[in-house]
């Protein structure tokens, strides 16, 4: 138990998102079970490894937005997914060495690579919780949380590519309302969501082998993404697709090809 919270169970024998994440990346932490799912998701959509790949560029250009342009120096990343350098706490710290970070997952093999997580430089801090996104009480009360951050000052939630895995009836709007309720004016949400808005039948097949495989994915358009940043201050450009946000360089991929949407939010 960490956080207050119990370890998922450890089941090899079905696919769990982080760990298909990770074949995607070209990772190694994974099992039978994941790549399986990954093979016949990449059979269906060859782009979804371009889509994985893309969604760590953002995450590295917004963590760096908010700790070199908007000041921030506290983060909680939920769903972290397994270890791939550099991570938020080292872009954070890349910035300024003192950046604290709690990060947040349910899958044990995140939970076996969590000292990788938490090797912060000497001037900051990080945490791990063993948690679901969807025990909002339970984040929000655990120790480690408490011992890193201070919930006085602004916290950047961090939301890459989970929500998706989240469905109506567990009220996504609801979770992230909680979360940003718990924090104070200045604080920002950032997150990233898949979508079929470019390319519906590519993604939606793609959803469906995830679903077949025990995996729940919904997508959202944009509507339902932006829906995530009401009674926030949207930082320019906006929700976009995560390649028009604040790019650094071009890529040669389409829209259509990442599916992802994504956006930055302050907390007035």
């Amino acid at each position: 138990m960490r956080g207050g919270v119990v370890a998922t169970p450890f089941d090899t024998g079905r696919p769990h998102p982080a760990r298909v994440y990770d074949v995607l990346l070209g990772g190694k932490d994974n099992f039978a079970a994941d790549r399986a799912a990954a093979a016949e998701g990449l059979k269906i959509n060859p782009n979804a490894t371009t889509a994985a790949v893309q969604n760590r560029a953002f995450l590295h250009r917004t963590v760096r937005f908010l700790a070199a342009e908007a000041g921030i120096r506290q983060f909680l990343d939920i769903g972290t997914g397994l270890p791939t350098a550099p991570n938020v706490h080292q872009v954070a710290q890349a910035v300024d060495p003192s950046a604290r970070v709690v990060y947040g997952d349910n899958d044990p093999i995140v939970l076996a690579h969590a000292r990788a997580l938490l090797t912060s430089a000497p001037e900051g801090r990080t945490a791990y919780l063993d948690t679901n996104l969807q025990e909002v009480d339970r984040i929000l009360a655990a120790p480690e949380l408490h011992e890193t951050l201070d919930l006085g000052e602004p916290v950047a939630v961090l939301l890459f590519a989970i929500l998706h895995f989240i469905e109506d009836h567990d009220d996504p709007y609801g979770i992230v309302d909680r979360l940003m309720a718990a924090l104070p004016s200045g604080s920002y949400l950032v997150l990233s969501h898949i979508t079929a808005d470019h390319d519906p039948e590519s993604w939606e097949r793609f959803v469906g082998v995830m679903r077949g495989r025990g995996i729940a994915t919904r997508l959202r358009s944009h509507a339902e993404v932006a829906r995530f940043f009401t009674d926030l201050e949207l930082i320019e450009p906006g929700v976009v697709p995560i390649l028009q946000w604040r790019p650094e360089r071009d890529e040669p991929f389409t829209d259509a090809q990442v599916a992802l949407y994504g956006g930055v939010g302050r907390k007035p």
